[in-house]
């Protein structure tokens, strides 16, 4: 005599969606994560290219004061100090990832041509700017940090224009993290990459910038140039970097924990268990694969109960 034997109800796509609910929310968190870190890493990269727009001078890594170069110490030094602007001295240089921007009291007055894997070098820059035959001597302690400026720009620059490259697909890329686990597996291979290239290129120009203003000022007795970190362009660095790292953290974790939709549908993992507790046609499951069934009351002495 045959038997019967009835699969299990297959779970519907609310159900699914309904279990993976958890799964869902850090999927598109991280996406919003690197949303945000390619928001950040734009800034930067768009920092002090333009002298026309004031919102876009105001971001940079660093701001030379030369508007007093000259130490009060000096006999008749505001006269020398207005002998050296007409001599071609500009009152500041600000720098950013592709060029350096100058100008006289607040305002920004011209910025060089964009370059790509550029380096800030203010003694080329100064001697360019003055009259034929006019010289100017810079310490020797900011001369030698110079070389590790060109070095770590050129790794800066490059680790900064990756960051931005990966960030893009890795937010639209972060959301297929709720159908497999294993996608979870080369996407936080990608979120990595983006979080490692835009942290490392943070911490080198955090600490490159950090050094040569400590040798600007360790030079002050002899040459009064004030240097200036840009605060800004150091929070959107940082702001980037942290959002980067929490957006590889978030798939890393989905690489064993949250149940993904097609654990859902092959049974493997559950997910949310108030999935199964709603009823929205009748043929939902319960938790345990079984249809509940209606409570039976029972009477008891004429009354039910």
């Amino acid at each position: 005599m045959a038997t019967d034997i009835t699969s299990p109800p297959a779970i519907s796509h609310s159900t699914v969606v309904q279990a993976t609910r958890i799964r869902r929310i850090f999927a598109f968190l991280s996406s919003f994560l690197f949303v945000v870190t390619l928001v950040f890493l734009i800034l930067v990269e768009i920092g002090s290219l333009n002298s026309n727009r004031p919102v876009l001078t105001s971001i940079y890594f660093i701001k030379l004061d030369l508007s007093h170069i000259i130490p009060s110490s000096v006999p008749n030094f505001r006269l020398v100090n207005s002998i050296a602007r007409t001599l071609g001295l500009h009152d500041f240089y600000q720098v950013g990832l592709w060029n350096f921007c100058e100008g006289f009291g607040d305002d920004v007055t011209g910025c060089s041509k964009p370059q790509k894997m550029y380096w800030f070098n203010p003694i080329e820059i100064l001697l360019s700017e003055l009259l034929a035959g006019a010289t100017i001597a810079l310490p020797s302690n900011i001369t030698d940090a110079l070389d590790l400026v060109r070095k770590a720009s050129h790794w800066m620059f490059a680790l900064f224009l990756t960051g931005t490259c990966l960030a893009l697909p890795t937010a639209l890329l972060a959301p297929l993290s709720i159908y497999s686990r294993w996608a979870s597996l080369p996407l936080t291979i990608l979120t990595f990459l983006t979080a490692f290239t835009t942290t490392v290129a943070t911490v080198v120009a955090t600490a490159m910038f950090l050094i040569f203003k400590s040798a600007i000022q360790s030079a002050a007795e002899s040459v009064n140039i004030q240097a200036e970190i840009g605060i800004m362009m150091f929070i959107f660095m940082w702001f980037a970097s942290g959002a980067a790292i929490l957006g590889w953290l978030i798939h890393f974790a989905q690489c064993c924990c949250c149940a993904s939709a097609r654990d859902v549908k092959t049974g493997r993992r559950k997910g949310r268990k108030k999935a199964y507790n709603h009823f929205g046609n009748g043929n939902e499951v319960g938790a345990t694969g079984a249809e509940e069934k209606p409570k039976v009351r029972r009477r008891w002495l004429g009354r039910s109960v």
